[in-house]
């Protein structure tokens, strides 16, 4: 991963729940689920870019054999490009991933009233932002804790696969970890995993507790920035905004069926998921361009077959549990409101 890491995800497929595939032809990696007759794969293999083609056609074919076929799930432009012209692999986008230079944050901040004032809410509450050795969080159940609260506030159940919840079980050798305290209560954190070919990271989460002021996320991603220039990083995204409107061109080009879904899924999914804030933040942040990030299936056209199985990869292979205890979620929650509408009480 360090030495031909290119795509954001490229240390993710270190995360708990990967399965492994090595390149007999060069040097190369993959890390997968297997889902139905497809093998996941979590961007694209890990590899020197002039062995790219000959490490994906190997692991196609070791895919074959088992009868599998293969999706590349939050693919960059490197592999998207290398089968533009393919009539044997289809290619549909699923948004934009906003990336920075951690050098310009400074000015960004300068321009920004509202991320200046957002900054000055959390230290005015007296939280402070420090560099702490990843590897040290295993031993911090306070961070654990922070987490678990986090995960108990989202509107979906968690899910795994490129957004594993459960990154502080994984390796952490090389990720930057940031932790936010007031006092000796940590109240958020943020955790970063190197993409060390383009000399920077992806920011894998950011998480606040119940205790966390106004301003909290905005001070972790300063105090991130505030570390990357020190290790002359020139390169940050905070990866994948789901159909997000900055890559609304690439969309167009989807399969009328897949636009339909994303179209309905981002009109009707907001209890769920929050597009709509997810990207305004990124946005509010003034990143320098949104780069597109894709879905790329080893077949003629892009099927709802790969696209169940795309699902069914963040669901840990159990996609109607998973939409099941979605909509459990969303009745409590509702009903939590309607109980506070009535008797006046504030919700939950």
């Amino acid at each position: 991963m360090l030495a031909f890491g290119w795509n954001a995800t490229a240390y993710q497929i270190l995360n708990p729940g990967m399965t492994y595939w090595f390149a007999q032809s060069a040097a190369g990696v993959a890390g997968y689920v297997a889902c139905g007759r497809r093998w996941v794969v979590a961007g694209a293999p890990v590899c020197a870019a002039e062995h790219l083609a000959g490490v994906t056609a190997e692991l196609e074919a070791a895919a074959a054999a088992q009868g599998r076929r293969v999706c590349y799930v939050a693919a960059g432009e490197r592999l998207a490009l290398q089968f533009a012209s393919a009539t044997d692999h289809a290619t549909v986008a699923l948004g934009a991933q906003p990336v920075w230079n951690p050098a310009e944050w400074a000015a960004i901040v300068k321009a920004r009233s509202s991320v200046r004032s957002q900054l000055s809410r959390a230290r005015n509450k007296q939280v402070r932002v420090s560099v702490r050795p990843a590897e040290d969080a295993r031993e911090d159940p306070r961070l654990e804790a922070c987490l678990a609260e986090w995960l108990g506030s989202r509107p979906m159940p968690a899910m795994h696969f490129l957004v594993e919840p459960a990154t502080l079980a994984g390796e952490l050798a090389d990720r930057l970890l940031m932790v936010a305290r007031r006092g000796e209560a940590v109240v958020g954190f943020l955790l970063a995993s190197p993409v060390p070919t383009r000399q920077g990271y992806l920011v894998e989460q950011i998480v606040r507790g119940r205790e966390a002021p106004n301003g909290t996320a905005e001070l972790l991603i300063d105090g991130l920035m505030a570390e990357l220039v020190k290790r002359g990083a020139t390169y940050l995204t905070m990866g994948l905004v789901p159909l997000s409107e900055q890559a609304r061109g690439w969309l167009r080009g989807n399969p009328w069926w897949l636009r339909w879904i994303m179209g309905w899924a981002r009109a009707h999914g907001r209890r769920f998921y929050h597009f709509d804030g997810l990207e305004q933040f990124r946005i509010k942040l003034r990143p320098s361009a949104w780069e597109p990030i894709y879905a790329i299936s080893n077949e003629r056209r892009f099927s709802p077959a790969s696209a169940h199985a795309m699902m069914a990869a963040f669901a840990q292979g159990h996609l109607g549990s998973l939409v099941a205890r979605a909509l459990a979620r969303a009745v409590r929650t509702e009903a939590r409101r309607l109980k506070g509408r009535v008797t006046g009480s504030p919700e939950g």
